[in-house]
């Protein structure tokens, strides 16, 4: 049997002009990553990451806190989260335009976007608008639609675990991506995807045994490795 994990990115910077590079925060999770995975003697027989900067520096910055013994990283595109910019800049001001709920929960976003509340106030916004965009009833020219991210990380996914047996797999990629892979594993409904990307913490673990044409899940968005001022959601 063979294994693969896949680790969300640490944290990023979402709310600053510069959204795709690790804050200082997610630097400090990514090195706790790489300690924590070579204090369990984990050797991975394959590394790969993501295209987005944030991914790619996670793994560089694991990979160096687990003392250089991992194997050279392979970029795979096919791991790039959904384009969440994308949504934002062109899908967000469809839907409120068209949409008076979501408009009253866009305008609030406005009104907390430098307080306390931002976060919340900012995922209250980003459900209605993923899911629209995951339905296909909210699509632009420039916003990959969801059938499009959902073919490329199943191929990824797919080839991944078709890996000879006693491979030990380590992906770096984001919550999107992690989201889809256990509902793909679990045989869910596309709906939960999206349910299971807004838990995905990160830094987090998920963990996924495979071999003879099966694939289980082991364990989801594990945490427990980092210290409590190490962990956040976004």
């Amino acid at each position: 049997m063979s294994q693969l994990l896949l680790i969300r990115h640490g944290q990023a910077t979402p709310f600053e002009t510069e959204t795709d590079r690790l804050s200082a925060l997610g630097e400090a999770q990514a090195h706790a990553v790489g300690q924590a995975l070579a204090a369990e003697r984990l050797r991975p027989t394959h590394l790969w990451h993501g295209p987005l900067v944030r991914q790619r520096r996670s793994a560089e910055l694991a990979a160096e806190a687990a003392g250089g013994l991992w194997p050279p990283a392979v970029l795979d595109a096919r791991l790039a989260e959904y384009d969440g910019d994308g949504l934002v800049r062109h899908l967000w001001p469809v839907l409120a335009a068209r949409d008076p709920a979501f408009a009253a929960l866009a305008a609030n976003f406005g009104a907390q976007r430098a307080g306390p509340e931002r976060n919340r106030a900012f995922q209250q916004v980003l459900e209605p608008l993923a899911a629209a965009w995951q339905a296909g009833t909210l699509t632009h020219t420039e916003v990959e639609p969801w059938v499009t991210f959902r073919a490329r990380v199943r191929a990824a996914f797919a080839e991944v675990t078709a890996l000879p047996s006693g491979s030990m797999a380590l992906a770096f990629t984001s919550g999107g991506v992690i989201g889809l892979a256990v509902a793909l594993a679990l045989d869910a409904p596309d709906a939960a995807a999206l349910r299971l990307n807004w838990r995905v913490q990160n830094a987090s673990l998920t963990r996924f045994t495979f071999g003879r044409g099966r694939v289980s899940l082991d364990s989801f968005n594990e945490t427990h490795r980092l210290p409590p001022d190490l962990r956040s959601w976004r």
